[in-house]
């Protein structure tokens, strides 16, 4: 279908949109970069195109796929659809398809697109105001979207929400709708057998370690032995020091927390938000989803993630403080180390409202960053680049109005059963 599409139509990037959000573009990446890259070399002439209709959603679906896959174009494409006063056509209110388009479009902005940072505050007032009107099925996509952008959820989770979707679609095609569900499941059984083999954990060491200790100690232990075994094999032993490196930086953040719990002090916000780093834990994950990756995980590509580049310190901020904004309120009645939220207000003589909406444009700033350090050229191969941006999304989905890593058999669990256990019905 990929091959036989018209190069450069609108029928390809629908293709391409509706392969990807059902988790099968894993699959074709090279026929996809290709159409992509096609489209991009020849956008303004192709915008010039299709555009001329002054359909939103083509716009918005052609800027979207393309940042999406790392290639910048400018936000200036949606000038045709705001008027004199810099405010979104008023024409545009009852057009879900495109508002919708538009929406997830503008969740790839980066710093000083006011256009796109518009753009949300449009789409999402008038997407809620079209909710009543909608279909059970769009009113619950439209909804889900609202809540989890395409660029800032869990792919496999999104998937399997994609899939219900989709099947509900009167134009959905079966045939690709059959292969999604049977590359969901085949997916969802490698990853069953995947997690019985990481739960083989040995205890027999660290014995001047406190009992809460010795089992995280010892897994690590045995973990990191296995590891660099495995890969001396391949002359990569080299990456498990860096992980171990990183690791280390993790305990080290977590002690300095512990030295201001003991010294009833709350640190500066510049402060906390640098070790706050660190203990967002994602540096070390990041560099630990490293260690099993192909020929590009080069030692020079470590040595480049240890610096702390934007993009790991965008996602480590992003992670830092949406756990701060949900977790402040238990945290301060358990007498907890100070966080960003106790911080900030400390530094500003700022309300806990004013500090959660200060905070919260902190997070969209980082993102801006996040979007921006994944658009080419990039430093590092996009398949390292993943683990990071996944770790932010991570983060969205965890802690988007409540604690779901803490409180895990809320709603969290169905979401893991959902994805992890049961298979879709084909």
């Amino acid at each position: 279908m990929l091959v036989i599409s018209p190069s450069k139509s609108l029928q390809k990037l629908g293709l391409i949109n509706t392969i990807q959000l059902l988790g099968l573009a894993y699959h074709f990446e090279h026929e996809i970069e290709e159409s992509l890259s096609e489209i991009y070399n020849g956008y303004e002439e192709w915008i010039g195109e299709f555009g001329e209709s002054h359909d939103l959603h083509v716009v918005a679906l052609s800027f979207r796929l393309l940042r999406q896959q790392g290639y910048y174009v400018s936000s200036d494409v949606f000038r045709k659809f705001i008027d004199d006063q810099e405010n979104y056509n008023k024409a545009l209110v009852n057009d879900m398809q495109g508002l919708l388009s538009l929406y997830e479009a503008a969740q790839f902005r980066v710093h000083d697109e006011e256009i796109l940072d518009e753009a949300i505050n449009f789409t999402t007032t008038h997407l809620k105001l079209l909710l009543p009107k909608l279909s059970n099925s769009l009113s619950m996509q439209v909804s889900y979207a609202l809540k989890y952008p395409i660029n800032k959820t869990i792919a496999r989770v999104a998937t399997r929400k994609y899939i219900s979707f989709y099947q509900e679609d009167k134009s959905c095609d079966q045939v690709i709708l059959t292969f999604a569900k049977l590359d969901f499941n085949t997916l969802q059984k490698m990853h069953k057998r995947e997690l019985c083999d990481i739960t083989r954990w040995n205890i027999d060491a660290a014995e001047k370690l406190a009992p809460y200790m010795k089992l995280v100690y010892t897994a690590l232990l045995d973990f990191y032995n296995e590891v660099e075994k495995e890969l001396a094999k391949e002359n990569k032993s080299f990456r498990v020091n860096f992980a171990i490196s990183e690791m280390k930086k993790l305990v080290r953040a977590y002690f300095q927390e512990a030295k201001w719990y003991h010294g009833n002090t709350v640190p500066r916000m510049e402060e906390y938000m640098m070790n706050g780093i660190q203990t967002s834990t994602v540096p070390y994950l990041s560099t630990a989803c490293w260690l099993g990756m192909g020929d590009e995980a080069t030692k020079e590509a470590f040595e480049w993630i240890t610096t702390e580049p934007p993009i790991l310190v965008a996602s480590s901020i992003i992670a830092r403080l949406l756990n701060d904004i949900v977790s402040h309120e238990r945290e301060i009645e358990r007498g907890d180390v100070a966080s960003g939220i106790d911080c900030y207000i400390n530094d500003y003589d700022a309300t806990k409202e004013d500090a959660y909406m200060e905070i919260r444009k902190i997070i969209e700033n980082n993102w801006k960053d996040l979007n921006q350090q994944c658009l080419k050229p990039i430093t590092v191969s996009s398949v390292l680049l993943m683990p990071v941006l996944n770790l932010g999304r991570v983060s969205e989905f965890f802690y988007k109005d409540e604690d779901a890593y803490t409180f895990s058999k809320n709603n969290l669990k169905d979401v893991i059963f959902m994805v992890l256990v049961d298979p879709i019905k084909v």
